[in-house]
């Protein structure tokens, strides 16, 4: 009686030729590479999806933040001696559009249609203490000081505008005279937000009548009227240029 044995070291190598055959079988091979694929797409997908929230919640900011957001008011307005007040719709209306930005205050004013006026933009930077005044029918620049006992800050100023849009309001007219004293050359020196309004433009600083001395003929003079409110009253100001 013959006893036949196997040598347990090629009979793991049988069995490891075995199972190599088994990995190479076609059909298993093309799920597992279906399963991976299918893992790769998913994850490719949840990265892109990921990637586009961010660029749609990043666009909204930067559009935010740097779109500026304009404000409308109007106002109508009396004279300050006239007692006789009539209702809102037979009063003069002044229509306004503000920006702030940076302590800065940008008013549109349009053209009027019911009272005399030029339209304007009307530029209050409350950092330079310089208010610019550009005339868009003369393209013309004119710089004084800032008034800050007229001008609300940048934040009343809003407000008043918040509470504008609500509703009409009825007001008063108030009068300054303002002369043009001597042109500027370099706009850059007025700051950034002054010198991109002005700039290619003509461009005079200026003086209210009131503090300057020996200026007595007017009929020689160019005058022009913006009607405008940066307050809880309409202002009209009246620029000179001899």
């Amino acid at each position: 009686m013959v006893k036949i044995a196997f040598n347990s070291a090629l009979a793991q190598k049988a069995l490891g030729k075995d199972v190599l055959v088994n990995e190479k079988d076609p059909e298993s091979a093309s799920v597992y590479r279906h399963e991976n694929s299918t893992g790769r797409c998913l994850l490719t997908l949840l990265g892109l999806a990921f990637i586009l929230t961010g660029l749609i919640v990043g666009g909204a900011c930067v559009y935010r933040y740097f779109t500026p957001k304009l404000y409308h008011g109007a106002m109508h307005f009396t004279e300050m001696d006239n007692e006789d007040i009539r209702e809102p719709y037979y009063l003069p209306r002044i229509d306004e559009e503000v920006e702030i930005r940076d302590n800065v205050a940008i008013i549109n004013i349009p053209s009027p249609h019911f009272s005399n006026g030029d339209p304007a933009y009307i530029l209050h930077d409350f950092q330079q203490k310089l208010t610019a005044y550009l005339d868009l029918t003369l393209h013309t620049c004119f710089i004084i000081p800032l008034n800050t006992s007229v001008v609300m800050p940048p934040q009343d100023l809003l407000d008043l505008f918040m509470q504008l849009m609500s509703g009409s309001y009825k007001t008063y007219l108030v009068h300054e005279d303002l002369v043009v004293t001597e042109r500027i050359d370099d706009v850059d020196e007025l700051g950034f937000y002054i010198g991109r309004l002005c700039d290619g433009k003509e461009t005079y600083r200026m003086q209210r009548r009131s503090e300057i001395l020996g200026i007595q003929k007017r009929s020689v003079e160019e005058c022009f009227t913006i009607r405008h409110f940066e307050n809880k009253f309409v202002t009209s100001t009246k620029i000179c240029k001899a």
